[in-house]
């Protein structure tokens, strides 16, 4: 009887390792996850002031030549 309180003993030492490292990825992921998505977000942003100043730019450079044309 104690041999087997015994392994019940160790299974359930394992079992308990075995959850925190489960549980320490799922951090260390949620962690990922958030700077890959905040990163994500800072590009966008910063892909959307480049658009819109380059359409600036475009804009600018046709109105110039449209008073040229006149």
């Amino acid at each position: 009887m104690k041999k087997v309180l015994f392994v019940f003993a160790i299974a359930a030492a394992f079992a308990a390792c075995n959850d925190s490292a489960t549980s320490t990825e799922a951090k260390v992921d949620s962690a990922v996850t958030a700077t890959v998505d905040s990163a994500k977000a800072t590009i966008d942003s910063a892909a959307v002031k480049v658009d819109s100043t380059v359409s600036a730019v475009v804009d600018s450079a046709k109105a110039a030549v449209d008073s040229l044309k006149k």
